[in-house]
């Protein structure tokens, strides 16, 4: 048995919602899309399974944060992708890809073809045992990437209420879990073998700030060690967390975030892979002409880095995804995908955006000891990346532009003492004037083609002149 469809979507997170969408907006018929998602719910906002899920009150719960309500769009319930004609085959695990028949098979046997498939897998969190060490099916050892696991998480954290527990790991998942926890009156300890937190992106002197300010809410950290095993008691949990620097670590749960793996195991020896993802062009298109890649699978060349990477991130997902939609319904008017890498969290009272690339020399400005601060980087003399914390929406909009426009650098202190000044000026500036070149005969040529209606305004003077010179000349034979 089996069924067909024009465009197949395998993967039900975020970059699936939003592909849905951009699909209905461009005209697609009734029963010529099909979404296939391993969890048994319509795609929803990955960010709220570590932040409003995991409230002690009040919490975010679906269907309230199904895409594309994230963007300020609709929000896409089952009843809206049936209203538009799109099947969702949910709850379903595909065993196996054959891109050159255009197939995918279910794990129940089920055939289904495709024309042009996205690929929208997303990646799969990093177990304990890859790293040697056993204990992730404890009763109260949790992960979360899923739906499944944030509920999980819940249960977990309500019956640990005024207990401890140890987060393992000090990226964005360990950190946006630590604050949870703590909402949660849980007293937190977390662990991880890089000298500062969020060590990918923050400088030591960002991360001082922040790993402070969780200090002030009672979370402890231990740095520069790892786990080596947990005690576990005849129940199935975990009683105590231990690591490889001899500390012993009482625990009534324990949260992992260790990483990602992008899941593209369907597709090795099928499609080129690379930076660990399917290798896709500016359009989201992979090795097979037939088949696009979105999300955290998908490694994109950035133009604004002039190299290939892949991004882990949900507004890459979801900026990805509409443009590989666009590129499939409108191949001629697709332009290559122009992406500023865009990062973000908001924890306790703390709200910090990141553009661009943590690359090269690194200048700090603001009040570290106050409530707003930034930094830009460097290289080469240009600037590629901006970090800012507590900033307004037009502060937050103008270390975008200026990192999208690369401007040079050429006094580090100068661009120290201006601060987030410099930011501001660069997007304040108006956008420079036509270029214009000048002929031999002295005469100007403007670099862009005139306007349609200059054309227009030319041709009525030009007729208006022919007329008046025909009236004239009748007039002057009368004469």
């Amino acid at each position: 048995m089996g069924r067909a469809f024009t465009y197949v979507i395998l993967g039900g997170g975020v970059a699936a919602g939003y592909a849905a969408l951009e699909f209905t907006k461009r005209g697609i018929s009734h029963g010529e899309l099909c979404i296939i998602s391993e969890e048994p719910v319509a795609p929803y906002e990955r960010p709220a399974l570590s932040k409003g899920f995991l409230l002690p009150e009040a919490p975010a719960r679906l269907p309230s944060f199904h895409t594309c309500v994230g963007a300020n769009e609709e929000r896409l319930t089952p009843k809206w992708y049936n209203e538009h004609g799109i099947e969702l085959v949910l709850g379903t695990r595909v065993k196996s890809a054959d891109v050159r028949r255009k197939t995918l098979l279910t794990a129940i046997g089920e055939t289904i073809s495709y024309k042009i498939l996205i690929i929208a897998t997303g990646a799969r969190a990093l177990q304990l045992e890859e790293f040697g060490v056993a204990g992730s099916d404890a009763e109260n050892v949790c992960y979360l990437r899923d739906l499944a696991d944030a509920t999980r998480l819940v249960d977990v954290m309500q019956s640990c209420s005024g207990g401890n527990a140890v987060v393992i790991g000090g990226g964005y998942i360990g950190m946006e879990c630590a604050a949870s926890l703590v909402i949660n009156k849980i007293n937190v300890t977390m662990v991880f073998p890089e000298a500062h937190c969020m060590a990918r992106l923050f400088t030591p002197k960002i991360a001082s700030y922040y790993e402070d300010y969780y200090k002030s809410k009672g979370v402890q950290f231990i740095k520069g060690t790892v786990l080596s095993s947990f005690d576990i008691n005849s129940s199935g949990k975990v009683t105590a967390v231990n690591l490889t620097d001899g500390n012993r670590l009482p625990a009534d749960m324990v949260v992992v975030g260790i990483g990602i793996r992008p899941n593209t195991g369907l597709f090795e020896g099928q499609l080129t892979l690379e930076k660990g993802g399917i290798k896709v062009n500016g359009s989201m298109q992979s090795s097979n002409s037939s088949v696009y890649a979105v999300g955290d699978v998908a490694a994109f060349p950035v133009k604004l880095f002039g190299e290939t990477r892949r991004l882990e991130h949900v507004d890459s997902s979801r900026k990805a995804a509409r443009h590989a939609v666009a590129a499939i319904m409108e191949p001629a008017k697709a332009s290559e995908f122009d992406y500023l890498p865009f990062f973000y969290s908001r924890v306790f009272a703390l709200s910090w955006q990141f553009y661009g690339d943590s690359v090269g020399e690194v200048v700090h400005y603001g009040d570290f000891s106050g409530s707003t601060f930034g930094a830009y980087w460097v290289i080469k003399g240009h600037l590629v990346g901006s970090f800012l914390e507590g900033g307004t929406k037009e502060e937050y909009e103008a270390i975008a532009k200026a990192t999208k426009l690369k401007p040079e650098i050429e006094d580090l202190a100068e661009l120290e003492r201006q601060g987030l000044g410099f930011a501001l000026a660069i997007s304040r500036k108006p956008p420079p004037s036509q270029p214009v070149e000048a002929c031999s005969s002295g005469c100007l040529i403007l670099q862009k083609p005139m306007y349609a209606w200059h054309a227009t305004a030319g041709v009525v003077v030009a007729a208006s002149v022919a007329v008046f010179a025909f009236w004239y000349g009748r007039r002057r034979r009368r004469w």
